[in-house]
C-alpha cells in the first residue's frame, strides 16, 4: 500500500508542479510580469526540491500508462476553458488540491516535518492567488482603458444642452461613435439622477459603451456602472475603492504634478487632466492649470489620463500637439446645433498626421 501513497506523491507533486508552470508562463508571456513569474518558479522549486529525498520511490512507484485516470479524462469534457482567467483559476486550484493530498500522504509516511512545509505552501498559493487575481483584474482594466481612453470622452450638462435632455444627448453621443461617456448633472435631485442612469447604462451596455458617472458612488454601484470619477474633495481613492471593489474603474479629477502622483500611488485607474484652459461649466469659475501640466502628464504618468476643461474644437490641435491622446469636451459636444455631426468633425482631427 505505500508503494500506491508514493504514487499518489508522485502525481501530486507533478501535478503541482505543472499548474504553476502554467501560472509562470502567463505571468511571463501574457502579463510580462517579472514578479509574479519569479515568485511563481521559486515556489515550483522549492516543491519539487523539498522532496528530493522520496524521488527514488515516487519514481519506482510510477504507472503512467496503466493510470485509469488518463482514460477518464478523455472521456470527460469537463475541463474546457474560455478565457485565461479561468485557466489561471483552474490551476491554483489543481495546485491548492494537489499540495493538500501531499500534506496528508506524508502524514501517513511519517515524514510529519515535510508535511507542515508543504502545507505552508499550500497557504502562500491562497495569498498568491488573491494577489494574482487582483493583478489580473488591474491590468485587464488598464489595457481596456488604455484601448478606450483614445479619442473623445464625452460629459452629459443638461444645462447647456439647449433643451434636450441628457438621455437624448447620450443617445446622439453613442450613434455618433463615441466609446466612453460620464454622466454629470449636479443640480437634479438623487432620484432623478438615479433613473436617467438606468436608462443610460441601459443604452450603453447594449453599444458596449464605457459608462462613467461622475461623484455619485452609491448610484454608479446601483446601476452597475463601469466606473466612477471624483474630485478631490471627495472620498478618499481608497475608501472608494473598498466600496465600489477591484472591477470598477476609478477616475480622480488633478490639477498638479503631486496630485497626479499620488493618484498613482493610491490606486487610481485614470486620472483627468486640467481645467487646460477657463471653463465655466461648474457653479464657480475655474482657473486654467495650463498646458505645463499635461506636458508632465504625458512624459511623467504611467496611468491612462484624459485632457479636460475648456478645450474646444478651435484650440484642441493645441492640446493634441502636446501630446494628449484623450479629450474631454462638455458644451462643445452637448451645445452643438448638431451634436452627431459636431462629434465626427472632432474626432477627424484625431486621426490628423500633421499636428
Amino acid at each position: 500500500m505505500l508503494d500506491n501513497l508514493y504514487r499518489v506523491l508522485d502525481a501530486n507533486i507533478n501535478r503541482a508542479s505543472e499548474g504553476l508552470r502554467v501560472l509562470e508562463d502567463l505571468s511571463r508571456f501574457c502579463y510580462n510580469d517579472r514578479l509574479f513569474s519569479k515568485r511563481l518558479k521559486e515556489l515550483r522549486h522549492g516543491i519539487r526540491k523539498n522532496i528530493s529525498n522520496l524521488i527514488p520511490n515516487l519514481i519506482e512507484s510510477r504507472d503512467s500508462v496503466n493510470d485509469v485516470g488518463f482514460k477518464t479524462s478523455m472521456e470527460l469534457d469537463i475541463d474546457r476553458k474560455t478565457s485565461i482567467y479561468e485557466l489561471s483559476q483552474a490551476n491554483f486550484k489543481r495546485i491548492q488540491e494537489a499540495l493538500r493530498t501531499i500534506e496528508e500522504s506524508l502524514k501517513v509516511l511519517n515524514e510529519l516535518k515535510l508535511s507542515k512545509l508543504y502545507e505552508g505552501y499550500r497557504f502562500e498559493v491562497y495569498g498568491i492567488e488573491r494577489e494574482y487575481f487582483k493583478f489580473m483584474i488591474g491590468t485587464s482594466k488598464r489595457g481596456k482603458l488604455n484601448e478606450i481612453m483614445t479619442g473623445l470622452y464625452c460629459i452629459t450638462s443638461e444645462e447647456h444642452s439647449k433643451g434636450l435632455s441628457n438621455i437624448e444627448v447620450v443617445e446622439k453621443m453613442i450613434k455618433a461613435g463615441i466609446k466612453i461617456i460620464q454622466y454629470r448633472e449636479k443640480k437634479k435631485s438623487l432620484l432623478e439622477k438615479y433613473n436617467e442612469c438606468q436608462k443610460i447604462r441601459k443604452m450603453t451596455l447594449g453599444s458596449d459603451v464605457t459608462f462613467i458617472v461622475n461623484d455619485n458612488i452609491d448610484i454608479a454601484m446601483m446601476v452597475k456602472a463601469d466606473g466612477v470619477h471624483i474630485g478631490q474633495d471627495d472620498l478618499p481613492i481608497e475608501k472608494v475603492r473598498e466600496l465600489v471593489g477591484d472591477e470598477m474603474i476609478i477616475g480622480i479629477s488633478t490639477h498638479s504634478p503631486k496630485q497626479a502622483e499620488d493618484a498613482v500611488r493610491r490606486g487610481a485607474d485614470y486620472i483627468g487632466v486640467g481645467p487646460l484652459y477657463r471653463t465655466y461649466t461648474k457653479e464657480d469659475v475655474c482657473e486654467p492649470v495650463g498646458l505645463e501640466y499635461l506636458d508632465y502628464v504625458v512624459k511623467n504618468i504611467k496611468l491612462p489620463y484624459v485632457a479636460i476643461g475648456g478645450i474646444k474644437e478651435h484650440n484642441m490641435d493645441e492640446v493634441l500637439a502636446r501630446g494628449a491622446r484623450c479629450i474631454a469636451m462638455v458644451t462643445e459636444i452637448v451645445g452643438a446645433e448638431d451634436i452627431e455631426k459636431k462629434i465626427r468633425t472632432v474626432k477627424s482631427k484625431f486621426s490628423r498626421g500633421d499636428l
